[in-house]
């Protein structure tokens, strides 16, 4: 069955896209949601203008996102932590820590899980921190960890 998305289908299809389903996948779970209209001869148009808004949008969002990552490049963050002797952490510095440690320094918002750490900081020292900002745009964050006190 031939449908018209009105959102973003993850292993479907985005918005705007008719694309091929099944036939109970789309009168289960798509039209009743409303995620999808039947493709029918008059719906096409309304498929192209759902098309240039979604890449308008789309637009938008990449050029706020490289706009982003410029500003996260421009600056390294100071975060401070409780250390030992050796330069060891006594907790460590998580995704949140590092949003947060963003929209104070700054004034950015981003969202934790698109921080790219692998497994928290514990140590002391520099570090670069991948983020995942927009498909397609990766920013990169440095991040000092200092001893608190």
């Amino acid at each position: 069955m031939r449908v018209l998305l009105r959102d973003d289908v993850q292993g479907v299809g985005r918005r705007g896209d008719i694309v091929q389903v099944t036939g109970g996948f789309a009168r289960n779970y798509l039209f009743p949601t409303g995620r999808a209209l039947k493709a029918t001869d008059g719906i096409v148009d309304q498929a192209a203008a759902m098309r240039r808004s979604r890449d308008l949008r789309d637009a938008k969002d990449r050029e706020a996102a490289e706009a982003l990552a410029a500003r996260l490049a421009s600056k390294p963050l100071a975060v401070t932590a409780r250390a030992g002797a050796e330069g060891r952490l006594f907790g460590s510095v998580t995704t949140q820590d590092l949003a947060d440690a963003v929209e104070q320094q700054l004034g950015a918002v981003v969202d934790r899980r698109r921080i790219e750490l692998e497994e928290p900081i514990k140590a002391l020292g520099v570090h670069v921190v991948p983020v995942h900002l927009f498909e397609g745009v990766q920013g990169e964050l440095t991040v000092e960890v200092v001893a608190a006190g």
